[in-house]
């Protein structure tokens, strides 16, 4: 088969659709819900008017049933005009995907046809208080006492856990076993003894809520648990092989618009009676913004197909998070060098860019892990 790398029609509908939502809907709105660390329900409303919240369900539960080449063309849209925002639905999509992948035909009905039929959101909680990295060493507890799993413990850095009609909770039988003693469970907002508590004073990515959650003796019915006892950490390490790709999607999108911002800037701004674009040194930055968006898309692009084929993607999406993420902060930090001074203060939009993708490098595994990933791959060969 030819190597082709036109979008479809359908495709490029999709891309026009998300480009006009994230400058008409998103672009005006984004510095003052980052100011008000606020999430921002009306562009959430916009979004399922249109379509593109919770899109990666499929059309059997009420979706768009997205691919994921599909949803990477909508996120790097999304993510030009504030990566805080979308956060909201690319984390909603994560709480999704380890229902589409482990679920029974019952679940994905109960849990997903809701999420296509109002402004709603799911979440993934796996992070602790004391296990970033160290997925294995959960200390969330389920107990199994009849019908029931009785939850006790606390999860971290949860997006929109306050705000998700369900969570999948990642919790251990037993300490000891470590990955093998890791169950599933959704957990319903309003259940007893569930509590979130929202973080303040993030960096970045301030439209989106992060929280930490409380589970005091909650009871979650059996018939909640996705796939079986012990399944549940590799249920948590195929999502995360997918969802990492979107992440990099999010991180094109940022560099593109770090790029446009310091182009914009470098024609406007004149130093030595000329356009500063006018100097080598600010054209050789602009360069390298280029040449680091044209790679990470096509690199980001590649880990959706194998996704979308079936294919063994973990180390592609790893190393499609990284790089991405990591030109994505480049491209925004050389982007305030540019604007120099007024790069530094919030008249201007670079410094968001910074502080918004600096998460990128962070969240859904850092990217020391997904070093770790690739070099695990390379060395299995």
């Amino acid at each position: 088969m030819p190597i082709d790398f036109s979008l479809t029609e359908e495709q490029k509908q999709l891309q026009a659709l998300a480009r006009r939502f994230a400058k008409e809907v998103i672009l005006p709105v984004a510095a003052a819900y980052d100011e008000k660390e606020e999430v921002p329900w009306p562009v959430i409303e916009k979004l399922h008017e249109v379509g593109l919240l919770n899109a990666i369900i499929p059309e059997a539960y009420g979706g768009m049933g997205l691919k994921m080449l599909d949803e990477v063309i909508v996120g790097e849209e999304l993510a030009y005009a504030c990566m805080g925002i979308y956060t909201i639905p690319m984390a909603s999509d994560l709480g999704i995907t380890p229902v589409l992948l482990a679920g029974t035909e019952e679940q994905k009905r109960r849990f997903l046809t809701p999420l296509t039929q109002k402004p709603a959101l799911a979440a993934f909680a796996l992070s602790e208080p004391g296990n970033g990295s160290d997925a294995a060493a959960l200390r969330t507890r389920a107990v199994r006492q009849g019908d029931y799993y009785v939850l006790n413990g606390t999860k971290m850095w949860i997006s929109n856990g306050g705000e998700a009609e369900w969570v999948v909770v990642f919790a251990t039988l037993n300490p000891e076993l470590r990955h093998k003693g890791v169950v599933a469970l959704v957990v319903e907002k309003g259940t007893p003894g569930f509590r979130a508590v929202k973080i303040h004073g993030k960096m970045g990515q301030r439209a989106s809520g992060t929280y930490e959650l409380v589970f005091e003796d909650v009871k979650v019915p059996v018939e909640n648990r996705l796939g079986e006892e012990g399944e549940g950490f590799k249920i948590a390490m195929n999502t995360l092989n997918k969802t990492r790709i979107p992440v990099a999607a999010g991180s094109v999108g940022v560099a593109r618009r770090a790029l446009d911002e310091a182009k914009k800037y470098a024609k406007e701004r004149e130093a030595f009676g000329q356009p500063i674009a006018n100097f080598q040194a600010i054209q050789f930055k602009l360069a390298d913004m280029m040449i680091g968006i044209e790679t990470a898309r096509m690199y980001t692009y590649y880990a959706a197909w194998l996704a979308d084929q079936g294919l063994p993607h973990a180390h592609a999406s790893a190393i499609a998070k990284a790089y991405a993420s990591e030109i994505a902060f480049e491209a925004a930090n050389q982007a305030i060098q540019i604007h120099g001074g007024y790069g530094y203060v919030r008249e201007y939009p670079v410094e968001k860019l910074l502080r918004d993708v600096k998460l990128n490098q962070i969240y859904e595994g850092t990217n020391e892990i997904q070093r770790l990933i690739i070099a695990r791959h390379l060395l299995a060969e």
